[in-house]
């Protein structure tokens, strides 16, 4: 069993930058593979990155590739999501989520934990 609490969300112009944090509770965070997903109004909730138990391995939507980057810190149960160069159709509401795995699950259905989201709003 994991909790998951994000913070680093909010209001920010766009070409500006945002860094997300997930803080997982739980001993054997570093065994879990950890992603951040996204849900704007009316759309399904859509990966956005993944990062390995080890963080060696990342996979990142076509739609943030080079502008955004997952990072985790194992020691701090922590993982993290810099977005630089924030475009309006970024704005959705950003979930971290955790899965014991030792591979790089990166559809939503895989994943079995999830914290309560962040809201990040980007204008134009």
């Amino acid at each position: 069993q994991v909790q998951l609490v994000e913070s680093g969300g909010g209001l920010v112009q766009a070409g500006g930058s945002l860094r997300l944090s997930c803080a997982a509770s739980g001993r054997t965070f570093s065994l879990y593979a950890m992603g951040w997903f996204r849900q704007a109004p009316g759309k399904e909730r859509e990966i956005v990155a993944a990062v390995k138990w080890s963080g060696g391995s990342t996979y990142y939507a076509d739609s943030v590739k080079g502008r955004f980057t997952i990072s985790r810190d194992n020691a701090q149960n922590t993982v993290y999501l810099q977005m630089n160069s924030l475009k309006p159709e970024d704005t959705a509401v950003y979930y971290c989520a955790a899965k014991p795995d030792l591979g790089l699950p990166v559809h939503v259905r895989e994943y079995a934990y999830w914290g309560q989201g962040t809201q990040v709003t980007v204008s134009s």
